[in-house]
């Protein structure tokens, strides 16, 4: 098994596109940290009735959403390369226990999207508090790190359970358009398309959509629909849902 690990984490690495993909976060997290210095300088000029209406300087805002997204890329990356150069077929030649092909998929996505996901959040995080300083709220998104911590934790889980996501599409779908296109569905499309939907049903609907997951799971959201067990669970079920679908495809369908 190690050295199957080792050769999906070879072949991951040597996948043109991953560079691309990690330097559009790092771009993501200059353009955030960029918007939260020119909305921080425009408080400092601001009359004092306009500070209290603005919002926190949070380069998360805009870094979490594309971050998702771009692990999203990678993960289906990770398997959409190979149909379409042909390598599958020497792959499963190579490791003929497909659960033990998908298993180490699933391990190397994780850990590198783990580690992305982490480092993106905790550089946007120390981002916002340096350019924020000691002005006082509400421009000042979180008073502690231990403040901040659960929604932070609840972020990173949310980037890897896209990751995941994208990988169980490549599978399903053996097309890297294809799975790209069906990431970007479930993280901007359908979320607003809920609000068509008759209430309740359509909040209810939201309330499981993958944008607003990680704010239910951090418990930092007023009034929520899940709980955050709720919320771990609807991911736990993503998973769940996605991998099999993807296992069964693996199974069923000739190289």
């Amino acid at each position: 098994m190690i050295d199957v690990l080792n050769s999906e984490w070879l072949k991951l690495r040597s996948v043109r596109s991953t560079t691309a993909v990690l330097l559009a976060i790092a771009v993501t997290l200059l353009a955030g940290a960029l918007v939260a210095y020119l909305m921080t300088a425009d408080w400092d000029t601001s009359p004092p009735d306009v500070r209290q209406r603005f919002e926190a300087a949070d380069p998360g805002l805009m870094v979490v959403p594309v971050t998702q997204f771009c692990l999203g890329v990678l993960g289906a990356l990770a398997i959409t390369s190979e149909y379409g150069s042909g390598m599958i077929r020497t792959a499963l030649v190579s490791v003929p226990q497909r659960r033990a092909y998908l298993l180490a998929k699933v391990v190397v996505v994780t850990g590198v999207s783990l580690v992305v996901a982490a480092v993106a959040t905790l550089l946007a995080y120390q981002a916002g508090e340096l350019i924020t300083g000691d002005r006082p709220e509400p421009i000042s998104a979180y008073g502690s790190f231990s403040d901040a911590a659960p929604t932070l934790l609840a972020d990173v889980a949310s980037m890897v359970l896209v990751a995941l996501l994208g990988l169980a599409l490549g599978f399903l779908l053996r097309s890297t358009a294809g799975a790209l296109v069906s990431v970007c569905a479930l993280l901007f499309v359908l979320p607003p398309v809920t609000f068509l939907i008759p209430q309740p049903w359509g909040e209810r609907v939201y309330s499981v959509m993958l944008p607003v997951l990680a704010p239910q799971l951090s418990g930092q959201v007023a009034d929520p629909m899940l709980s955050p067990w709720g919320a771990g669970a609807v991911m736990v079920a993503y998973l769940v849902v996605a991998l099999g679908g993807a296992l069964i495809a693996l199974l069923r369908h000739d190289a």
